[in-house]
This record gives structure tokens, C-alpha cells and sequence, in this order.
């Protein structure tokens, strides 16, 4: 598989834990985007949480995949809670549906910094342990999502070579934010280079150094270099846009193919390019 794109649900409904029954809009949306992938945080799936089959029937009329499911992870202890343990084994099955889809971990912000390195290595050892079970017992491919806000505990670059040194690549994959990334005060392309044989999923957010959410290109982020990086070290995955300006609520399908329209002028052309 080439690089393909298509959108983080975060554009439309940016809190991963509020429920919404509104997948028809967003398959319709990516379609008309002339974007093919979605990447949906489960309380998105509305309608379609029980029922895979009739999701796939629905992405294959509009010529969609999906690319990934979200589902967020605390690890407190080092362990997934009863709750966690229960959505995977829901969803390790669900997405025997979508045997090319990627189970995403974002890893949640806790509500301050305290015992950081104990958090790290917590978080480390659940999503490790998770990674290995779905790839061994079900044949699934996982990738943490780290999320770079004041009181993350992957918010610095320091942060970011624990979780490297950390992640076990047999079984847990990384997922960039390059968004995230540019809020942890680093450079996306210098991390997406030192993580590469980590990387199994990708978003594309835009923001300005002074961790302003922007409209993809009015920020500082350098997506070709990103994409340059990706092409050159042979990834073969999603590369998800989103879009966290506010714009998006009074009219997200305008937001949609603004990004489609983004994809092809700035970042199809690097994987076309010789």
C-alpha cells in the first residue's frame, strides 16, 4: 500500500468521549473532501457500534477504508482498567471486519506532571502489553498516540526518547502528531526522522510555534518535510488530516475539502515526485 489520506474525527467531534450518531455526515463529508480514509474515535460510531458489517457495506458505496479506530488508554498501574480491557476485546473482534485497520492508542493527558516518569513508564508497559496481545492473538496492528498539552506526560522532547526508548516496535507502534509535536516546542520532520521504524499511523495537524491551532498551511509545521521523510524511509500507511481551528464546527464539510484540496496541491506531489 502507498501512502494514502483521510481524516481524524477530531474535526468534528474534537473530545474523544463525547458520543455522537453522525457517521453517514462524516463518510459523506471525506467523500466529498475527495479524501478515502477515516480514522474514527469509537463514540463517533453511533449507529455502526454494532454493526461492522453494515459500516463496511456503507465505506465500500462511497469507495472509503477505514484506516483506524480510536480508542484512548489511561494505563493506570501499567495496566488497562476493566473498561479499557473491555473495548479492546469488543473491538479487537470489530476490526476483524477491517483487516487493514490500525487500533489507535492515544495515550490520555493526566491532570498534572506529578510522578511523571512513573506515568511514562506505566503507560509504556500497558501499551506494550497491549500490542503484543493484539498482534499475537488477533492479528492487529496498535500505535500510541502521545498528546503534547501543558499537563501531557509525553509533552518534551525528553519525554519523547523515554516513549522511543521505551515502545517495544515487535508489537506497539507510534503515531506522530505533528500538531502535538509543534506543541511540545520540537520540530515534526526532526521526530518523524528519529521515530521512523516506530511509525504505523500518522496525523497531520497544523499550528504555529506559539502553540496556536492553524488552518493547514498558515502554520509553521513542515508538512512536505514530513511527508519526505515518510516517503524516503518506506512508509506504506494513512497520513489522517484534521483540523482543530474552530472552523470546522459551523461547517465541517467546507473544512473537509479544504484539506482534500491541501492534499493534492502540497502532499500528493512529494509521493508522485521522483
Amino acid at each position: 500500500m502507498v501512502m494514502k489520506f483521510g481524516c481524524q474525527g477530531s474535526t468534528w467531534v474534537l473530545d474523544y468521549d463525547v458520543e455522537a450518531d453522525m457517521m453517514d455526515q462524516i463518510m459523506d463529508d471525506v467523500k466529498n473532501g475527495g479524501l478515502t480514509g477515516l480514522d474514527m474515535q469509537i463514540s463517533l460510531l453511533g449507529k455502526y457500534r454494532d454493526k461492522p458489517e453494515r459500516f463496511k457495506e456503507e465505506l465500500d458505496k462511497r469507495g472509503l477504508q477505514l484506516a483506524a479506530l480510536t480508542i484512548p488508554h489511561a494505563f493506570e498501574g501499567g495496566k488497562p482498567s476493566e473498561q479499557e480491557r473491555e473495548l479492546e476485546n469488543y473491538y479487537f473482534e470489530y476490526l476483524k471486519h477491517f483487516p487493514e485497520a490500525v487500533m489507535n492508542v492515544p495515550s490520555r493527558v493526566g491532570t498534572d506532571r506529578d510522578n511523571v516518569r512513573q506515568r511514562q513508564q506505566e503507560i509504556i508497559k500497558g501499551a506494550n502489553e497491549l500490542g503484543k496481545r493484539a498482534r499475537e492473538e488477533h492479528g492487529i496492528v496498535t500505535s500510541l498516540h502521545p498528546i503534547s498539552y501543558k499537563t501531557s506526560y509525553w509533552k518534551s522532547r525528553e519525554d519523547y526518547e523515554v516513549l522511543f526508548d521505551g515502545l517495544d516496535e515487535r508489537y506497539m507502534g507510534y503515531t506522530p502528531d505533528a500538531g502535538h509535536i509543534m506543541f511540545g516546542d520540537m520540530d515534526p520532520v526532526d521526530i518523524f526522522r528519529e521515530a521512523l521504524p516506530l511509525i504505523k499511523h500518522v496525523h497531520f495537524k497544523e499550528a504555529s510555534k506559539n502553540h496556536e491551532w492553524k488552518k493547514m498551511g498558515e502554520g509553521d509545521i513542515d508538512f512536505v518535510g514530513c511527508m519526505q521523510v515518510l516517503k524516503d524511509g518506506g512508509y506504506d500507511g494513512w497520513v489522517m488530516l484534521e483540523e482543530e481551528t474552530g472552523a470546522a464546527e459551523p461547517d465541517t464539510g467546507k473544512v473537509i475539502k479544504e484539506l482534500g484540496s491541501y492534499v493534492n496541491k502540497h502532499l500528493q506531489p512529494v509521493i508522485q515526485g521522483s
